[in-house]
């Protein structure tokens, strides 16, 4: 029950971190900029209460982590602001499900019960039908087109998932660090990936400086998530956190005013029942 507990902390957290960042504005370079510079504070605090043992090792692996993560972030920050929020964030955080779970089973050979194949192909559909029906929109709709670029944004979604599916791959299935220990050389990494998208053009403004924020809470997350995986297991706790997705349609669509029309509203109801679904299935599947 503890783990659980613990574990609903990184869905607010993570959930909520597109919404706010979107609500405090910045294009998105400044808003994985500001993001990864509170991640790198956060990180630092840390790394001086706990003081793990860092080695060469960890340095290359975790700086390439946070590249590799900074490439998934400013990418998903791309598709908030092209496809809006309550639908970018879900189909990303969808699609890091769907391709970490296929990538588990064909290369690291994660499924070997007859159960699981049978639980995690239901789970992998659930999940299908569940993006589909959060990013179906509605075409009488006036603000069909309306400043958004679905076409774009399904673009920076794929890329996106590439760079957080890589990142998780690299941590969970290659390499096994103490998290603790990694957080410093991988908040170095995500850093010097938000650097490299700004293409030598920093300037620390009010809005990348306000965005550092969302990098706390993003380190909050991660600290509950540790302690949820340590008290309920890695697959429920990682599970638990994807379903921040449905913070961002909720935050979308009543903080940051984002029209639907009442079709999208009953797609979004079962799209989200679906994913949640899905989600919880993947977490099941994983725990045998």
């Amino acid at each position: 029950m503890l783990g659980i507990l613990y574990a609903i902390v990184p869905i607010f957290a993570w959930g909520s971190m597109g919404t706010i960042s979107t609500k405090i504005g910045g294009r998105p370079n400044q808003q994985t900029l500001g993001m990864t510079l509170g991640g790198l504070l956060f990180a630092v605090i840390v790394y001086l209460f706990t003081k793990p043992e860092l080695n060469l090792t960890i340095w290359l692996v975790g700086i390439l982590g946070g590249l590799l993560w900074s490439v998934g972030q400013n990418f998903q920050f791309q598709a908030m602001k092209d496809m809006g929020v309550s639908v970018g964030n879900p189909l990303s955080s969808g699609s890091q499900l769907i391709l970490g779970s296929l990538i588990g089973v064909l290369a690291f050979h994660e499924w070997t019960k007859p159960i699981q194949f049978v639980l995690g192909g239901i789970a992998l559909c659930s999940l299908v039908i569940g993006f589909y029906f959060s990013s179906r929109q509605d075409k009488s709709s006036a603000t069909f087109q309306e400043n958004h670029n679905y076409s774009k944004g399904f673009r920076d979604v794929m890329i996106s998932t590439v760079g957080y599916v890589s990142f998780t791959v690299l941590y969970n299935n290659i390499m096994h660090f103490d998290a603790l220990a990694v957080i410093l050389p991988m908040a170095v990494g995500m850093v010097l990936g938000a650097l490299a998208f700004m293409k030598g053009q920093v300037t620390l403004e009010g809005v990348v400086l306000k965005n550092a924020f969302v990098g706390i809470l993003w380190g909050i997350g991660n600290i509950f998530m540790l302690l949820a995986a340590a008290e309920a297991g890695l697959a429920i706790a990682f599970s638990f956190s994807q379903l921040g997705a449905i913070i961002s349609i909720i935050g979308g669509i009543f903080f940051l005013g984002e029209k639907k029309t009442k079709k999208e509203v009953r797609w979004i109801i079962i799209g989200t029942i679906c994913f949640i679904a899905g989600a919880l299935l993947l977490g099941i599947v994983k725990s045998y």
